[in-house]
């Protein structure tokens, strides 16, 4: 494999993310061609074909989406790298980087309106990170945090509680499970659900559980946000298994309800991690420090 080139992981990185080259060159502000040859060169570099260009939808080959994960990772640290020689060790100025799953941004926000409210001039950019991959990339120093609702079984890392959440049943309000103060396994597996279909720890639980109790998922449609699936409930096209806290706003105002479940008590203690033993940045060192008075 030859030397790769930066520049040409993240054109080949916008071209994945908007699987079009011809939008990639748009967003890049450069040319089409351009983009097809930086692509072509990166290939030659790992001697790999990254797009099936058979497909008109910019479709990864298996060696693509392998590149990817590893290239995504790569920019970050790249990132972090120059953010860290050029930015000023004044706690005023700067950017705290965490990793949080689409749930877990719930319960990170608190705290983020509170260190906005102090440090108006630091950036905080939460990236949307698979959950297995966080615990890693806190210890890689590509995170400065990360959010998380199971334990990490990584050493070197120390964990403060954000709270508690539960998992509840969503509906629809006229749904005829929604007047119901719990509902049972039984009764959901018969239900059409909305599911998320970005792989999870908690995902793949609940799914063990019910196919444990004989009473597997009608998973009717899979959207890949939180958001779609608020609405698609809301469009009564069925029900969803969420955390409750995902959904305070639409439950306060009458737009979906909340059923417990009396046969699946799950409650998820949702943890803020940052590494142990390591010097932050003065932007991320006042970040921990609003979590840890919170």
């Amino acid at each position: 494999m030859d030397r790769i080139d930066l520049a040409e992981l993240r054109t080949f990185v916008a071209v994945a993310s908007d699987r079009s080259f011809s939008r990639a060159a748009r967003r890049l502000h450069r040319t089409q061609p351009a983009v097809s040859q930086a692509v072509r060169r990166l290939e030659e570099a790992v001697g790999e074909t990254l797009f099936d260009r058979s497909t008109r939808d910019g479709s990864l080959t298996d060696a693509g989406r392998v590149l990817l994960e590893y290239a995504q990772r790569l920019l970050r640290l790249a990132d972090e790298a120059h953010l860290a020689v050029s930015e000023l060790r004044d706690v005023q100025r700067g950017r705290v980087l965490i990793g949080a799953n689409e749930a877990a941004v719930h319960a990170l926000l608190p705290a983020a309106a509170v260190f906005q409210s102090r440090y108006p001039a630091i950036q905080i950019d939460v990236r949307r990170v698979p959950s297995r991959q966080i615990a890693g990339e806190v210890l890689g120093r590509t995170l400065d945090f990360g959010v998380l609702t199971f334990t990490p079984a990584e050493r070197g890392l120390a964990a403060l509680s954000l709270g508690r959440d539960e998992l509840v049943l969503l509906t629809h309000p006229d749904h005829p499970l929604a007047r119901r103060r719990t509902v049972s396994m039984a009764e959901v597996g018969r239900q059409p659900v909305i599911a998320h279909n970005d792989p999870s720890p908690a995902r793949e639980r609940v799914l063990r559980i019910f196919e444990a109790r004989q009473a597997p998922l009608n998973i009717a449609i899979a959207l890949p946000s939180l958001d779609g699936i608020k609405r698609a409930v809301e469009m009564k096209m069925g029900v969803a298994l969420l955390p409750r806290r995902c959904a305070l706003a639409e439950i306060a105002l009458g737009q979906l309800a909340a059923v417990r479940l009396s046969d699946l008590q799950i409650k998820r203690q949702i943890r803020f991690v940052y590494r142990l033993g390591v010097e932050l940045s003065r932007a991320a060192a006042a970040f921990l420090e609003v979590v840890k008075n919170q």
